[in-house]
């Protein structure tokens, strides 16, 4: 997502710090490759013109120019517009003070509409919510059969009229209403059925679904990777239907992602939701600084910290927090923190998210075939017995091969990963005894979690190689 974008627009900056002093050429020479990196990644020309124009107004100031942090000025300028450009704040979704909340989605088909309904009835049930998927797409072969695989996946509820009904779509919309009245359901997802091109009679019946039901939200699903021909879609939708927000599906697949930042400034229509893979836990709220922040290789610390928020409870925190103290750090707990790890999502996702890391890191980090490595260590932790994990040290040479032989690799692979948690856990107890207080007060520490607890200054035991890297 942006990769190609964030590494330019890197790559812009990087040669204005290596000026003593920027000019106003270099400014102008800035902007022109910046703007040649939004044509790139399939912005608007009319968005991208304008986006420039505000950038070089407020950048091409004395007080810019001959300050001692132009450059940093000139990044926040950037950074501050594209914000803007993306909407500004993030916009909740409508939902009703008194429930159902009706939730309509729409778009063209093959944009994903379906996986996005069980998605957003994930994510609901995740904020406690009961919600109810409804499939009002009657003509698609299996688009009903698709919808109650994926509620059969989540354990959430699918209203269907049986095919010898033969129910109209919007007949069906308000059935399913009428359901959710009576079996207490208060999210309430409309499946629409979409065309491959915009025709009256997808909008004839779209309009008359809103008319019966009265959605409280209309989100129209967007494919990123169609590009421009997106924003022209989407704006007949918005004139026919008067959407009330976007989500952009298959982020994951664009690394151009010039829809996203163009559908927003020509529709007016705020973006609610991005669709950043093909699980159902892969749907991210959308929040303009955040973006930004990710495109201009500052990370995204914040999503990161909610993500680790969810993966591992307070109280999980604190028991680990307990065991580091007391140096009694085993396989058990390292077992415990990869299946944490795996709650994060892919490696390379959390890369992402760190300040400073771009599409060359990323590549050499995925040289090092991060993902198999730890799948191989934890293979080599479950081969062993609950004891030889409590006390690893117990592992003699016999108990080795076994281990070896149960995991299908060799005894130097098993020699190579205890020495290596070894050196580890000797680390990290190095780490708790310089904390405030010694190993044994209530200082901060720092988890592979970090966010749920404070993380320490400095720190000379850290490596900064990634650990178990081999």
């Amino acid at each position: 997502m942006f990769e190609s974008l964030s590494d330019k627009l890197q790559g812009v900056f990087q040669r204005l710090r290596g000026k003593g002093k920027v000019t106003e050429s270099d400014v102008n020479e800035a902007m022109r490759e910046v703007r040649l990196a939004l044509l790139e990644a399939d912005v608007s020309l009319p968005v991208v013109k304008d986006f420039i124009g505000r950038i070089k107004e407020k950048a091409l100031g004395v007080e810019v120019l001959e300050s001692l942090s132009a450059v940093q000025q000139v990044v926040k300028i950037v950074n501050d517009e594209l914000i803007a450009l993306l909407g500004g704040e993030q916009t909740a979704l409508m939902l009703s003070p008194t429930p159902p909340s009706i939730i309509m989605l729409c778009g063209l088909q093959g944009a994903g509409k379906t996986t996005l309904c069980g998605k957003m009835a994930a994510y609901f049930k995740k904020q406690g919510r009961n919600p109810l998927m409804v499939a009002c797409d009657i003509y698609r072969p299996a688009a009903v059969k698709q919808l109650q695989v994926l509620g059969e996946q989540i354990k959430i509820p699918v209203f269907t009229v049986a095919p010898e009904e033969r129910k109209a779509p919007p007949t069906i919309a308000r059935l399913a209403v009428q359901h959710a009245q009576q079996h207490g359901n208060d999210i309430i997802l409309l499946d629409t059925a979409g065309r491959l091109a915009i025709d009256s009679e997808l909008m004839d019946e779209l309009g008359q679904m809103k008319a019966v039901v009265k959605p409280h939200e209309i989100l129209l699903v967007v494919d990123a990777m169609v590009g421009q021909d997106a924003v022209n879609f989407a704006q007949e939708f918005n004139s026919k239907l008067a959407i009330t927000g976007l989500v952009m599906t298959k982020m994951d697949g664009d690394t151009r992602g010039g829809a996203a930042l163009s559908i927003r400034a020509v529709t007016g229509v705020p973006i609610k939701f991005l669709g950043v893979g093909e699980k159902l836990d892969a749907l991210e709220l959308f929040y303009p600084d955040r973006l930004a922040s990710r495109i201009l290789g500052m990370g995204d610390i914040l999503s990161l910290i909610e993500r680790a928020q969810e993966a591992v409870s307070e109280k999980d925190a604190a028991e680990l927090e307990k065991r580091l103290r007391e140096k009694r750090f085993d396989l058990n707990d390292f077992l415990n923190q990869m299946e944490q790890m795996k709650k994060l999502g892919p490696l390379q996702n959390v890369m992402k998210m760190l300040p400073g890391v771009n599409s060359e890191m990323l590549e050499q980090f995925e040289s090092l075939n991060a993902e198999k490595v730890l799948a191989r260590k934890k293979a080599i932790v479950q081969s062993m017995t609950p004891a030889e994990r409590r006390t690893p040290t117990s592992i003699n040479g016999p108990r080795r091969r076994r281990i070896a032989a149960g995991c299908a690799q060799t005894v130097q692979e098993v020699n190579q990963f205890l020495n290596e948690f070894e050196q580890m856990r000797k680390m990290i107890g190095g780490m708790m005894d310089k904390m405030p207080g010694g190993a044994k007060s209530g200082g901060a520490m720092p988890t592979p979690f970090g966010g749920l607890k404070k993380m320490p200054k400095g720190g000379k035991g850290g490596r900064k190689k990634f650990p178990f890297s081999r």
